[in-house]
């Protein structure tokens, strides 16, 4: 296992970062300073979370080479889909983080409004205009993944979706192997629910790490990218002190026999 990740497009993506869904505005410039104090160099964000702003005022106060952190945002796409709406948002974003946006992406397909080809037109657009470093995609199926490359020959970077060890992903996995697409992982931990499976707690226990450290190794084990999530400095730190072990063949082989295809977020289809 290392610990960054070859992109498509020549740059290399830190494996282990960390989200900033549902983080309070007031906690967010704490917990972004708190994280890359704690050695990560991927800030996972987005439009939506409603907080770049205060992500921005924390990079402006981190003693660290700009080019050694990777700072990602994605476009919401609620009210419009269009080639503008897609440029005001990021804009906006650019201005709200007040730094180079280094992984835009598409949030979610919205594929009954059937305009996310077009939507990455755009972002392919922003990346060739050199606004952006490189371009992925969140929450699309292997389908949706499929027709952007059938029909613009551009493949997303990364798709970053809902992975746990209930929620393997594996179809879409190997699809994005094929692809040289990294999968990234969103509620690595299926939020906080696989923590307490007896499986994981033993496996946990064998090698003296927790619940949270084993399930990030064992993703990391995979290839995956991911991005857990904690406000909490002490649990920051926790989460990346997963290189000092490493989980056998056979608890990898425990881990694949927790699979049960739950979701416990959105699902592609859910959110138009």
């Amino acid at each position: 296992m290392i610990d960054d990740l070859q992109l498509l497009d020549g740059f290399r993506l830190p494996a282990l970062g960390f989200g900033l869904y549902k983080v309070p505005l007031e906690q967010t410039e704490e917990v972004v300073v708190a994280g890359v104090a704690a050695g990560y160099r991927l800030v996972d964000g987005a439009e939506f979370y409603a907080n770049e702003s205060q992500v921005g005022r924390a990079l402006h106060r981190i003693d660290i080479d700009r080019s050694l952190l990777t700072i990602t945002s994605k476009f919401w796409g609620e009210e419009s889909q269009d080639r503008d709406a897609v440029l005001a948002s990021f804009d906006a974003t650019e201005k709200a983080l007040g730094t180079a946006v280094d992984i835009y992406m598409i949030h979610w397909p919205r594929p009954n409004r059937n305009q996310y080809v077009d939507v990455w037109r755009t972002l392919i657009e922003l990346r060739d205009a050199g606004r952006v470093r490189s371009i992925g995609v969140s929450n699309f199926t292997k389908e949706h993944v499929g027709r952007l490359i059938d029909e613009t020959g551009e493949a997303p970077v990364l798709n970053q979706v809902e992975l746990h060890p209930y929620l393997q992903q594996r179809e879409l996995r190997e699809f994005h192997a094929q692809h040289g697409i990294i999968t990234q992982a969103w509620s690595p931990l299926g939020r906080g629910n696989v923590l307490e499976d007896p499986l994981v707690q033993e496996i946990a226990a064998a090698h003296d790490v927790t619940p949270a450290q084993a399930i990030i190794r064992w993703h990391l084990q995979l290839g995956n990218s991911v991005i857990p999530k904690s406000v909490n400095p002490e649990r920051l730190a926790s989460n990346r002190d997963v290189f000092g072990f490493e989980l056998t063949d056979e608890d990898m082989a425990r881990f694949e026999t927790l699979e049960q295809g739950k979701h416990y977020g959105t699902t592609p289809d859910e959110r138009q």
